[in-house]
């Protein structure tokens, strides 16, 4: 039976495969005929999965047990900051897994992060073979250029779940430019301004006939729509609570209804001047008798709630074209990627700060999964015709650390890859027989306040007074951007090394475990519109068919402490930079 690789875009607020046919790039559209479908997941009573935009409908009715926006969450520790923030306003539970990980509660069962993913992509998976009529197992996944290994490592391991063979991890700015120059022999330099609906990538590229260049890369992972949906749900919950004296955010039905009601509403003043903002029953007063939300809401009262979001990503625009030694007006374009890139506050403030009109005819919501399908039609089948070359960079500096809190860089960021490259260090203590290498990926001089990725021991070098002892420390970055880590003592020819694999908080025996029992293949397929809606059935809902829906109290979350990254392992002894035994 035919096989085809596809490219598989998965986003925080919807997803979207492709794949090459005779020659053209083809968006596959699901079972709705839609050509993205929702990154959400709704677990029904029987344990059976829907994904999608039906899953996306069950978010008022069950919101307890329907997760979206996960994408913002995947390969993150429970004490960083991004995941204190998706705690104050997801409704359902987040919690704390082993070696810090983070779980999602679904009533009884614990579900990793991968796990949720793979649910999605198994849904991308089911939608191209429905399409193709044949087999997909080979992918190309799309991730945030800015993406750290950690988030890299938990993607690839939702793509194992799924069933898939991940061909690359390729970077989202990246797919976007070559589905832009892709074929057109252009000779440029461009900015791809890539706002999704969880995160902000930009990539300066310099695109020459069929090599594809990245200059620089640069973004924040939590900056997408779902903050300007909330700078939103921020302004009815307020006027709410002035009006009526209740606050909405605290029922997690209301809040989903707000959460419904900000997206469209945004979605709307990407093609209107005003749009009309109506939630009917948002809530109940003392006597039972429903309250509910009316307004109008313009496209320069919205812009005054999210500008300072827009800013943000302008300042991360500054470092990009600083790191690639550019100005504005060195750049022969500017392709949009993102469905908030639709705004026009977006497009007027992006034409503003480049100084020219961005590109506009491709689809901001189609060009990521459009590029990693070329791809993926290049790396399964080597010769393909127009095959092109992609040099890509390392987002974020790798640091190995040393004595004093401090973290040493081996690797800059920005720097092409795949590279493998090396530094020596030296034992800081007399007769050290141990060295515990912590790897780390960041900016900061302080390895706190960096991305812990992972460490491991290394003993077996000789003993010697501090500073006597020189431990050369590599680093190998594949073109994924998955990191592995080596040490080695020139004198006694002893080494040892690691795949970094704490990234997603699932050990190789829990992956096996996952796989055995199959999660992906919960997902419940739709074979398209039915009478009545494609939302949850009555029986989901928590009160039955025809009850208003009560809002039970969710269930207890576990304190989280200030972050402790000693249970990554003892201080143990420490390194120090070769020459500088001393901190």
């Amino acid at each position: 039976m035919e096989r085809v690789a596809v490219g598989i875009d998965l986003g925080t607020s919807n997803s979207c495969v492709a794949a090459v046919r005779d020659g053209e790039v083809e968006v596959l559209p699901n079972a709705y005929g839609e050509a993205t479908t929702a990154s959400v997941v709704h677990f029904h009573l029987d344990g059976t999965v829907t994904v999608g935009n039906a899953a996306r409908a069950a978010m008022i009715h069950d919101p307890l047990h329907t997760v979206a926006s996960s994408k913002r969450l995947i390969g993150r520790y429970s004490f960083s900051e991004e995941v204190r923030k998706a705690r104050a306003i997801c409704s359902y539970p987040i919690v704390e897994g082993p070696n810090h990980s983070v779980r999602v509660r679904i009533r009884d069962e614990l579900f990793s992060l991968p796990e949720i993913a793979a649910m999605i992509l198994r849904e991308m998976k089911a939608v191209a073979e429905s399409r193709l009529g044949c087999e997909v197992d080979q992918a190309v996944i799309t991730v945030p250029a800015f993406f750290n290994d950690n988030q890299r490592q938990a993607t690839a391991d939702a793509g194992r779940i799924a069933g898939l063979e991940v061909l690359r991890l390729l970077n989202e700015p990246t797919a976007a430019a070559l589905a832009y120059g892709y074929g057109r022999g252009l000779r440029q330099k461009v900015a791809v301004y890539d706002l999704g609906g969880g995160t902000f990538d930009i990539s300066v590229l310099e695109i020459g006939d069929d090599v594809f260049e990245v200059l620089a890369t640069c973004g924040d992972t939590f900056l997408g729509g779902d903050d300007f949906d909330d700078r939103l749900i921020d302004l009815l919950a307020e006027e709410f609570l002035e009006r009526e004296g209740e606050n909405l955010r605290r029922d997690p039905f209301a809040l989903e209804k707000l959460k419904v009601a900000a997206e469209s509403a945004k979605k709307a003043l990407s093609v209107e001047e005003q749009t009309e903002i109506r939630i009917p029953d948002v809530s109940r007063d003392a006597e039972g008798r429903p309250r509910s939300i009316e307004r109008t809401l313009t496209q320069g009262e919205f812009s005054g709630l999210v500008m300072d979001l827009i800013q943000r990503t302008f300042k991360v625009c500054d470092e990009a074209l600083a790191q690639a030694g550019l100005v504005p007006r060195d750049l022969d374009g500017v392709i949009l990627v993102g469905g908030p890139t639709r705004l026009p506050v977006i497009r007027q403030a992006v034409a503003d700060y480049f100084q020219q009109r961005p590109h506009t005819e491709i689809d901001p919501d189609r060009v990521v999964a459009m590029g990693a399908a070329l791809h993926a039609a290049s790396l399964a089948a080597p010769g393909f015709e127009g095959e092109a070359y992609l040099l890509d960079v390392t987002p974020l500096s790798l640091k190995i650390g040393v004595a004093g809190g401090l973290a040493e860089t081996v690797i800059e960021r920005n720097t092409p890859v795949p590279i493998e490259q090396s530094r020596f260090f030296t034992t800081f203590r007399d007769g050290q027989e141990t060295a515990r290498i912590r790897v780390y990926q960041g900016e900061s001089r302080r390895a706190e306040e960096n991305e812990l990725l992972g460490e491991f021991e290394f003993s077996g070098f000789r003993q010697a007074r501090r500073g006597e002892v020189r431990i050369e420390v590599g680093f190998r970055i594949d073109s994924d951007g998955m990191v592995e880590v080596t040490a080695r003592d020139p004198d006694t020819g002893a080494s040892t090394g690691t795949k970094i694999t704490l990234s997603s908080g699932l050990s190789e025996e829990e992956l096996e475990e996952i796989l055995r029992a199959s999660p992906a293949e919960r997902v419940r397929r739709e074979e398209g519109p039915v009478a009545g809606g494609s939302g949850p059935t009555p029986s989901d809902t928590p009160d039955g068919p025809g009850a208003a829906p009560s809002a039970p109290k969710p269930p207890p979350l576990p304190a989280v402490d200030e972050p402790d990254r000693s249970a990554f392992g003892p201080p143990g002894a420490e390194l120090a930079p070769d020459g500088d035994p001393t901190p």
